[in-house]
């Protein structure tokens, strides 16, 4: 039993078509924070998937507990930052990580996180995949140069002070979480880099934790034109406005 004053951690995990991942990194996540003895709930935000996502799910909350998993779906496709908000209403812990569900980010390095979060009482931690031992396992090199030539734009344009501005495998304090995506206009790839953006803005503290980012096992990547063209255009919305 938590203590009442104890801190709790809310995954916020939207899915759209990841079966096949799901059960995997629910295991992972349950094993993670149970060695790590930290509280915590798993905030599964399913957008209408085709594939049987939300069955798979359902099953999930069986197996581990309804105080465990939290099933809070919508009807279809809303956006990641709606999808946020939906969870965040939902959520009970007084800290957010979000990640993805396709197994790209490794709940092992979760501990990390809150480690580094205490150690000067951050506000945003962030995993980062472009310094110390971070780095990007199954990609070819076409999709390496596309991700390192984006962040190398966004730190030439905004100069954020921070060395990953794409991914989205971070912890945040609660409230701060609410007011940066009341703030964020964008959406898609884009989102994320607006976050740590207004962050910044808003002279918010942000710790980072060099992770491995591993491509997806199953499923298909999300990354496509459309959302180069959508980052590109997204990049100079924030260089004008910030």
């Amino acid at each position: 039993m938590a203590l009442p004053n104890k801190n709790k951690y809310s995954v916020l995990l939207p899915t759209y078509n990841e079966r096949e991942n799901l059960p995997l990194i629910i295991w992972l996540l349950v094993k993670s924070f149970t060695e790590s003895k930290h509280d915590y709930e798993i905030i599964i935000i399913d957008d209408g998937s085709p594939d049987g996502t939300l069955e798979v799910a359902k099953q999930l909350e069986k197996i581990y507990g309804k105080d465990k998993i939290v099933l809070r779906p919508r009807e279809k496709k809303l956006g990641l930052g709606t999808a946020y908000i939906h969870g965040i209403k939902h959520a009970t812990g007084n800290f957010i990580i979000i990640m993805d569900a396709d197994l790209s980010h490794h709940p092992k390095f979760i501990p990390e996180f809150i480690k580094k979060q205490q150690e000067r009482d951050y506000d945003v931690v962030s995993g980062t995949r472009y310094a110390g031992s971070g780095g990007v396992y199954g990609w070819d090199f076409k999709r390496k140069l596309i991700s390192r030539g984006a962040n190398y734009l966004t730190q030439i344009l905004l100069r954020p002070g921070a060395t990953d501005l794409t991914g989205s495998f971070r912890l945040y304090k609660k409230p701060i979480l609410q007011r940066l995506i009341e703030a964020c206009v964008s959406k898609g790839y884009v989102f994320q880099m607006e976050m740590i953006v207004r962050a910044r803005q808003f002279n918010y503290s942000i710790g980072e934790v060099p992770i491995t980012f591993v491509d997806r096992v199953y499923g298909e990547s999300k990354l496509g034109g459309n959302e180069i063209i959508g980052f590109a255009k997204g990049l100079l919305m924030l260089f004008a406005t910030t």
